[in-house]
């Protein structure tokens, strides 16, 4: 069984992911953030390398899907590889973030990839306006995401809740991490433990 965590910057991906992971005892596959080689100088300068930060988060992306394929273990993944192609390079392709060369050269090798890819069996998605992203974000405190910009996470926002208004890969959940809070309340934790239990059951009976 494959689950993925979908949501924009700041909206807790990783934190559900370790607390799901932990609770069914799944294994659970992160986003490479701390290894990642060009995130500090992309915040830094966002032309310059959005298209080699783009490529890097793909290949790895599509490196981890092959891996839980093989494996056939539970898995819970930390963004899927759909949020790379059709949020984050259109994103910045359409905010002149990255040229219209680099994101259809970007774009046909998505193409290729996709063909050697499953869709999660459940995708959770996490909807946050940007004033609990922005919150969020303060209170992790990476150093290099003190220089995300508000009109960048607001159009993530919107690309994110386009791209789920149409998403028909397979099962979905939507959770309003506006309302739901469960960073710190283990009852807001355990509702979406009891939907994912029911989504499951429906999944596998």
């Amino acid at each position: 069984m494959h689950i993925a965590i979908a949501g924009n910057i700041g909206s807790g991906k990783t934190t559900l992911t370790e607390l799901l992971a932990k609770h069914y005892k799944w294994e659970a596959h992160f986003e490479d953030v701390d290894q990642n080689p060009y995130l500090n100088e992309f915040y830094n300068e966002m032309q310059r390398w959005s298209f080699n930060l783009q490529v890097y988060f793909l290949t790895n992306r599509f490196s981890q899907i092959l891996s839980i394929r093989e494996n056939k273990k539970d898995v819970i993944q930390d963004r899927t590889i759909y949020e790379d192609a059709y949020i984050f390079a259109p994103n910045l392709h359409a905010m002149g973030l990255m040229t219209t060369r680099d994101f259809e050269n970007y774009f046909s090798l998505f193409r290729l990839i996709e063909q050697f890819i499953q869709p999660p069996d459940l995708l959770i998605y996490l909807r946050a306006t940007v004033p609990t992203l922005v919150r969020q974000i303060q209170s992790r405190g990476r150093e290099y995401e003190e220089t995300i910009r508000l009109d960048y996470l607001k159009s993530l926002n919107d690309r994110y809740e386009t791209w789920v208004s149409t998403y028909d890969r397979g099962n979905m959940m939507v959770i309003d991490v506006d309302k739901n809070n469960f960073i710190e309340d283990k009852e807001d934790l355990g509702e979406i433990i009891h939907r994912i239990d029911t989504e499951i059951h429906g999944l596998f009976q």
